[in-house]
């Protein structure tokens, strides 16, 4: 099954309900969580999902 690739798609909900291929990052966010620490400095790349990963949090 050939998913579309989600480029420039920030929306976590929008790449859920248009079955676009994604990498899922929910144990990186369950381990963010489960530090309870003050705040997190997540360092990566451009155009790396810092804030499609943002948005799964939300959803």
């Amino acid at each position: 099954m050939n998913r579309p690739l989600p480029i420039g798609i920030e929306d976590f909900k929008k790449l859920r309900d248009n079955d676009f291929y994604y990498v899922d990052k929910s144990m990186f966010i369950k381990e963010l969580l489960d530090k309870r620490s003050g705040g997190s400095l997540v360092m990566l790349p451009r155009r790396f999902g810092k804030n499609l990963g943002l948005s799964m949090l939300k959803y």
